[in-house]
């Protein structure tokens, strides 16, 4: 994928894409063309199935330090109300695109991760975090809710409601150690090894079935949510038995007895 948009880098390595957030001259805060790209970007990837993985990532030295209020004027034609309704939904959105995209989502972020930049992350499906990684809820500290973007869905379910309601309830900040030992990122990398850490869990999850891999996530989305552990059961028995007719699941068990590579044709 070729983004004319100059706030978003994206490079393809084969079945790898690398998006890059790109104001770093603005600590990658979220202005309305970058928010547009990112819609359009993840939102095209539900037809992109050769790309397998995104990483995700920014220049400079900060992930993304939230929104970029002054990016975000009213031109005078909607009220207030519509006009702050508007910027919500279509950050809101992008989230909502990071969870339905069929690819894993691995983030890898460094120094602020604000508000709306926290949110990205909590949509990612796996998180590195350099060692001066801080996150914030800090809608609160503007006299919002702290309730924002979808951290009062995704903090509970990642770290638990008590830390949940801690960063949600204060704005404080959670720093790369605790948040390492919380299991909010999975490791703590320096910042010059998180891409190469990246690329090593993205090559490892290539090792799988096309459409194994995306059907894991969507199970995952599902069942994080499922209403009991019989129906958590009855998607996966579904995915298992469909996933088990495809000439990649022959071709797995041909592989595993031949003690070679598989080689998936996503058929």
């Amino acid at each position: 994928m070729d983004t004319k948009n100059p706030t978003l880098l994206v490079e393809q390595r084969g079945p790898i894409e690398i998006l890059s957030l790109n104001r770093p001259d603005k600590l990658n805060t979220m202005n309305e063309d970058m928010i547009f790209a990112l819609q359009d970007y993840f939102r095209e990837l539900q037809n992109r199935h050769e790309v397998r993985v995104v990483l995700f990532r920014a220049e400079g030295r900060a992930f993304c330090a939230g929104l970029d209020i002054g990016a975000w004027q009213n031109d005078g034609s909607r009220g207030q109300v519509q006009h702050v309704w508007r910027t919500q939904r279509h950050i809101a959105t992008v989230m909502q695109l990071m969870r339905q995209c069929p690819q894993p989502i691995i983030a890898l972020a460094q120094g602020a991760a604000c508000g709306g930049g926290f949110s990205l992350l909590l949509a990612s499906d796996v998180r590195y975090g350099a060692p001066d990684l801080k996150m914030n809820a800090a809608y609160i500290k503007i006299g919002l809710g702290g309730c924002d973007m979808g951290s009062s869905y995704f903090l509970p379910r990642l770290v638990g409601s008590s830390l949940a309601s801690e960063l949600i309830l204060t704005g404080r900040f959670l720093h790369a150690e605790r948040a390492g030992k919380a299991g909010l990122i999975s490791e703590v990398v320096d910042a010059d090894q998180l891409l190469s850490t990246g690329l090593a869990l993205a090559e490892e999850m290539l090792d799988t079935a096309p459409m194994g891999l995306r059907l894991s996530k969507d199970a995952l989305n599902r069942n994080i949510d499922a209403q009991s552990f019989e129906a958590a059961l009855a998607i996966e028995d579904r995915q298992q038995v469909m996933l088990s007719m495809t000439e990649d699941s022959r071709e797995a068990a041909k592989a595993f007895f031949a003690k070679r590579k598989p080689d998936y044709k996503d058929r």
